[in-house]
């Protein structure tokens, strides 16, 4: 017995110490980071940031692989299924803490995940085609009156669809026809291309889109405005007090990933954040940076997952 219980001793001690030198070594190849949208969107943008400074810190290539489709999810399910070594993160918004409610079956549970790090966090906008005659919310939704407005989003069951559906249906009692994409990049082109009327979506990637003439910004999702848009109005101004909807980035990798390396991606993605460079660029496009550790941004996450949760419930809405 004694002999069996030292040898379990030697064992715990040594696999202990190998996850160490793991860690230490660790990343010893290139590092693959699933997008769980298109390029050009909001999630993309932030993981193309920090990704470099992270590459240029570890000494291995940060390869960004998006993998857009059903609100987020086809990439959560990738990385669920994904070794434990680290070498594989997802990148996904608020859609992750929604899609556990909205959908039966998403395909993956938070048991699947670690939480590694939230970067961001920024209010969503509603905009049109520079040439809709519209120049406010206000006009928009009484010149929808009594027809249909299409508004294109990132996908279905995103943070930007459930407020597109909650204002144009249920405030303004419009007669809106969700169109979904995969990602914001090709909800933005939709947008410029006038292939739908409205778009709901995240702030960052549409605000170089509204200072360049190309799309016009109607009404932001924060309760105050937003330096980087500050002739944006916001919802509530529009007549619509108290309306509120923020996205956010967060970086996850698969469970029982090493609390090593979990700490270590944590305490780079936060370096990252700390770069005057990257601060700027994300202040910039109305993205407000945000560094926890990995213990506080769990727990951010699970209060999310309860709110998404109590509003499903209350507008009744669901993937079909």
């Amino acid at each position: 017995m004694k002999f069996t219980l030292a040898r379990s001793t030697l064992v715990l001690a040594l696999s202990a110490l190998s996850l160490l030198a793991h860690a230490q070594s660790y990343p010893t190849k290139p590092v693959r980071v699933v997008v769980a949208f298109a390029a050009g969107g909001l999630a993309d943008g932030v993981a193309r940031q920090i990704g470099q400074k992270m590459s240029d810190r570890m000494g291995q290539p940060v390869v960004i692989d998006n993998r857009g489709g059903a609100g987020g999810n086809i990439g959560a399910r990738i990385v669920a299924a994904a070794p434990s070594d680290g070498y594989t993160m997802l990148v996904n918004t608020a859609a992750m803490s929604i899609n556990v409610s909205f959908y039966k079956n998403p395909g993956f549970g938070f048991r699947d995940f670690v939480p590694v790090a939230l970067t961001a966090s920024t209010p969503g906008i509603f905009a049109v085609h520079a040439s809709n005659r519209a120049g406010s919310l206000q006009e928009l939704i009484r010149s929808a009156k009594g027809r249909n407005v299409t508004y294109a989003t990132a996908g279905i069951g995103t943070s930007s669809h459930l407020a597109g559906h909650y204002l144009l249906h249920a405030l303004a009692g419009l007669d809106a026809t969700h169109v979904p994409y995969q990602g914001g990049g090709p909800a933005i082109a939709a947008a410029l291309s006038n292939q739908v009327e409205v778009l709901s979506l995240s702030m960052p990637p549409v605000v170089p889109h509204i200072k360049a003439g190309r799309l016009k910004g109607l009404a932001l999702s924060s309760l105050t405005r937003v330096p980087a848009l500050p002739d944006v109005p916001t919802v509530s101004e529009a007549g619509f007090p108290g309306f509120e909807e923020r996205s956010w980035v967060g970086y996850f990798v698969p469970a029982g990933t090493p609390a090593a390396i979990v700490d270590k991606l944590n305490a780079e993605i936060n370096r990252a954040l700390a770069q005057p460079d990257v601060v700027a660029r994300l202040q910039s496009l109305g993205l407000e940076p945000r560094t926890l550790s990995p213990n506080e941004f769990a727990a951010y996450v699970r209060a999310e997952v309860a709110k998404w949760a109590k509003i499903i419930k209350t507008i009744g809405i669901t993937p079909n």
